[in-house]
């Protein structure tokens, strides 16, 4: 942030005594400029924006971003009024206003693709969605949302000190999709509908094989096959979890389940999974 602690204080002072005159330094303040009973204009963008890092410093990340978007509205096209567009971003961000923070991001993308905070841009527009990512059980729109945007941080900064962060948080909201699965694959297994149960751990292996879903996925797999009868699909699941799973307590469970039925864990048939077994165990790709 542009100058010292000092310098923003002394940009507090003259606020003080001019822009918030009558106001005995209250939390009305904002509400004031807003209403025009205090005007910003007969400032410079340098002044309001210290004002904002002021509020920033004081935990008032709102009041922040309206002085930020004051700067850009007095000052359009100027270099004040592009760091103060990153810094409302930022703000809104802060104060948990994710809708008005998603949309500073996007402008500042749209207006300054070229210039360095681009990159942050574009991370904290990700951040809007990836922070407002809700428990397993509700519904996952925001999290597609966060990947999608987390991957052009990934795709369009891979050298930007933001890729790292994005890469982790893709990956943590790619596991969060497969938990929704998983739990919806719960949720039919409990009510002995076998063949929808079935299907729902069938994208965890297929679409999330990378997460840390899939060994419990290939157990619930032969649990459901096996109540449907399906016994070479039980077995090759088993086959793949003990190849590639085997010090889980998934594939303890799965070995019980299939040697007591009088079964092996080996890939059985020409269906799906053994389709994986042969990619996954033997590397025949074709």
């Amino acid at each position: 942030m542009t100058g010292g602690r000092s310098r923003i204080l002394a940009v507090a002072v003259l606020f003080s005594a001019g822009l918030l005159a009558g106001c005995g330094g209250s939390d009305k303040s904002i509400d004031k400029f807003q209403r025009g009973t205090l005007s910003t204009e007969v400032y410079t963008a340098e002044q309001i924006f210290e004002r904002g890092e002021f509020e920033l410093e004081r935990g008032r990340a709102g009041d922040a971003a309206y002085f930020f978007a004051e700067v850009e509205r007095l000052y359009p096209y100027s270099d004040w009024a592009k760091r103060s567009l990153i810094m409302q971003a930022y703000s809104f961000h802060k104060a948990e206003d994710y809708p008005n923070s998603r949309a500073a991001a996007q402008r500042y993308i749209d207006f300054y693709p070229a210039e360095d905070d681009a990159a942050y841009a574009q991370y904290l527009l990700a951040l809007s969605y990836y922070d407002q990512i809700d428990e397993v059980g509700r519904d996952q729109g925001l999290t597609f949302q966060a990947l999608q945007s987390l991957r052009a941080v990934i795709e369009n900064y891979p050298e930007s000190d933001y890729a790292d962060s994005a890469m982790l948080k893709f990956d943590l909201a790619f596991d969060h999709l497969a938990g929704k699965e998983m739990e919806i694959g719960r949720y039919y297994l409990k009510r002995d509908q076998f063949a929808a149960a079935a299907n729902r751990f069938r994208v965890v292996v297929e679409d999330f094989q990378t997460t840390t879903h899939t060994p419990e996925a290939l157990h619930r797999l032969v649990e459901s096959y096996l109540s449907l009868g399906l016994y070479d699909e039980a077995q090759t699941a088993g086959a793949i979890l003990g190849h590639n799973y085997q010090s889980t307590e998934w594939y303890q469970d799965s070995y019980k389940l299939l040697t007591s039925a009088g079964l092996e864990l080996k890939s059985r048939g020409n269906n799906w999974l053994s389709s994986i077994y042969r990619q996954t165990v033997k590397g025949e790709w074709l």
